[in-house]
């Protein structure tokens, strides 16, 4: 069990992050995502909707045909973003979970006003440039705890985008909140 940590302004720890998946992805339903502006603002955005990837036996996860240079950051240390090109148009932002060798992540599918992945990158000015920087301020994006999220609140649905993983594509790995009600 994580200490409560909902009232910090200070970035979540690696140990929030080396956990499984699927619960960092239920526990990252009302944090915050933080960008640093250009203008050196910061901007904070309350996560409502994420997708778990569980490692090289989940056939939806990147890393389930061994570790490339595309998805190298997966195999490394929880706590790190792994930002990669969909479809050759949009950056999708995750973050590593797990211990250290174990493909684990968990995609960023809304927060803010940006419902869906590709918008989220997209609003947020994030791209490649973050792919292997740790959930830091000194990277200038990173997570916050924010208010918790009753379980009751919480729907869990498939994964979308992954008809491909064969039964893993029905796995309720999805995890959303309203975010009217955030």
């Amino acid at each position: 069990m994580m200490p409560d940590l909902s009232r910090s302004s200070q970035p979540l720890p690696r140990a929030f992050f080396a956990r499984p998946a699927d619960r960092v992805a239920r526990d990252l339903l009302g944090a915050r995502l933080v960008v640093r502006t250009t203008d050196g603002s910061v901007a904070r955005h309350v996560v409502f909707e994420t997708e778990a990837y569980l490692g090289a036996h989940d056939l939806a996860c990147h890393g389930s045909k061994g570790q490339t240079k595309r998805n190298a950051v997966m195999f490394g240390p929880a706590g790190h973003w792994y930002v990669y090109l969909c479809y050759g148009m949009h950056w999708m932002l995750n973050i590593v979970t797990g211990a250290e060798g174990v493909p684990a992540a968990v995609l960023i599918r809304g927060a803010g006003a940006f419902v869906g992945p590709g918008r989220v990158t997209r609003g947020l000015g994030i791209n490649k440039a973050f792919d292997g920087r740790a959930a830091a301020r000194s990277t200038g994006l990173w997570l916050e705890a924010g208010e918790p999220v009753g379980l009751r609140r919480i729907s869990r649905t498939p994964r979308i985008g992954v008809g491909y993983a064969g039964v893993w594509a029905e796995k309720p790995l999805r995890f959303v909140v309203d975010p009217a009600a955030l």
